[in-house]
């Protein structure tokens, strides 16, 4: 099984067999008769949902869009996974005829030669002025955009601005008093009613009807996830295309399915109408999106790091390191800080707080709610922008290369370390595979860097750290860990350690 992103719909694509299927909203009522040898039986007559009425009024703002663009490509012939070179021959030899009636079939000397095409997805009109809707990957490169209106309407398209990181785009065409449709200002429940109207395979005016399956997925691809799983029938040329709550109202965008081979199997992913909001005016206003930046790498509070520090629920955002000199150094959140709280609003995991400082424009504040040495502190932070750079990380750090010392000590939780000497820390240079600190993923050439958030440098400092943690009454020890330069918390059970 793997999550597909729709790759727009190729005009050469093409359905071999359709198959009409009544749904709900095609039947209003159903009456069964059946015929026995002594009397006729009648069932019931049952009735079903209609989204006619709903249908009616929002298909005129969901509009095709069909884009032409360039890509670079070094195969040749359909495809296939070859590049042959034309040999140079003179023209006496045998096979300079047989070269000469294939051309240039055989392939390019130029292996990143672009290749025009064509390609279709879905988007919906939010304005009356011509304002549209779409993801970005349907408008991405794209050298022409036309859009197609349900009517039959056809009117080139200018990129307004695409924001990549959200796979929102927003495109205009130069129109008045057109259809529109707004977003939905009430959050969408699970298993409230939802109808996706779209263009899958080329079919624009398609509409399907599902319920909202979850909400707050996570889909890899997105550091700003937060997707609605829809079971409404989806395929490729939807994307873009909205997802209508029971009043009419935009609760999502298509944008993705979970497939085993790229057609819908009941599982579709939208973008929610209050990610798509901010990101669209912003791309009105100014072409692109700015976000807000806090400085922190992160992750998220498990059971056993909660358990360490004395949180009564495993929530909240651990921050591994501050940037050096970001906004959340100069306020003082420090490693091992746990973000609870951004004003007031519960953080419950990692990918929570990344979503909502984004959200949050530069030179913001904020106040941040910490879990700290075993109490609550709040903290107030002014955010700076975010850049690219930023996103993929605030600052590099060094790889330890550490020598390794002579005398090497086993610990009382399982595992051997040796002070190192290449820096701060100890090293990890063996593991008992029955302790818990095996199950827990520590490994040799781990770097344990504090414990309880106390530095640790040689064995002596690490015993009585866990010593401490004892002594409290706690029965996890909170470690601080290195592997490749990439810094972790671990929440490490003292009980069960052998």
């Amino acid at each position: 099984m793997r999550s597909t992103f729709y790759s727009r719909t190729r005009r050469w694509v093409g359905a071999s067999a359709l198959a009409i299927i009544v749904g709900l909203g095609g039947v209003s009522t159903y009456v069964a008769t059946a015929q026995t040898a002594n009397a006729q039986i009648s069932a019931p007559t049952i009735a079903a949902p209609s989204f006619a009425d709903l249908v009616a009024a929002v298909k005129p703002a969901v509009v095709s869009i069909q884009v032409e663009g360039q890509e670079t490509t070094s195969l040749r012939g359909g495809g296939r996974n070859f590049q042959f070179q034309i040999p140079d021959l003179p023209d006496d030899h045998p096979l300079k005829r047989f070269f000469d009636q294939f051309g240039n079939q055989f392939g390019d000397s130029n292996p990143q030669a672009p290749r025009k095409y064509q390609a279709a997805g879905s988007g919906f009109v939010i304005s009356a002025d011509g304002y549209i809707v779409t993801n970005n990957h349907v408008v991405k490169n794209a050298d022409k955009v036309t859009v197609v209106f349900d009517n039959g309407d056809e009117m080139s398209a200018k990129v307004i601005g695409t924001d990549e990181k959200t796979d929102v785009a927003v495109v205009k065409v130069e129109g008045k008093d057109l259809p529109f449709v707004q977003f939905a200002e009430d959050t969408i429940r699970v298993g409230d009613w939802v109808v996706a109207v779209g263009n899958p395979f080329g079919l624009g005016g398609t509409v399907t009807a599902g319920i909202v399956s979850a909400r707050g997925r996570d889909i890899g691809g997105s550091s700003y996830g937060d997707f609605l799983q829809i079971d409404a029938a989806v395929n490729t040329g939807n994307s873009g295309g909205p997802t209508f709550d029971t009043s009419g109202k935009v609760a999502g965008m298509n944008t993705a399915i979970f497939s085993p081979n790229g057609g819908n199997v009941g599982i579709a992913f939208a973008i929610p109408a209050s990610t798509i909001k901010p990101i669209v005016q912003q791309l009105i206003d100014k072409g692109t999106v700015t976000r807000g930046f806090l400085g922190v790498q992160i992750q998220d509070v498990t059971h056993d790091i909660a358990n360490s520090v004395g949180l009564k629920t495993a929530k909240g955002a651990l921050v591994t390191q501050p940037s050096e000199g970001g906004p959340a150094q100069k306020a003082g959140i420090n490693s091992g800080d746990i973000i609870t709280a951004v004003d007031g609003t519960p953080i419950d995991n990692a990918l929570a707080l990344s979503r909502t400082i984004a959200n949050k424009a530069p030179e913001t504040k904020v106040e941040l709610t910490l879990w700290r040495n075993g109490k609550e502190e709040k903290v107030t932070v002014t955010l700076d922008t975010l850049k690219d750079q930023a996103a993929q990380g605030d600052e590099q750090q060094q790889q330890q290369q550490p020598a390794q010392p002579e005398a090497p000590k086993p610990s009382s939780v399982g595992i051997t370390l040796v002070p190192n000497a290449g820096g701060e820390g100890l090293l990890i240079q063996d593991v008992n595979q029955d302790s818990i600190a095996a199950d827990k993923g520590f490994t040799v050439g781990d770097l344990i860097l504090e414990v309880d958030n106390k530095k640790v440098a040689n064995v002596d400092e690490f015993e009585k750290a866990i010593q401490g943690v004892k002594d409290r009454g706690l029965g996890t020890a909170l470690v601080k860990a290195s592997r490749d330069g990439n810094i972790r918390y671990i929440g490490l059970p003292l009980e069960a350690s052998k």
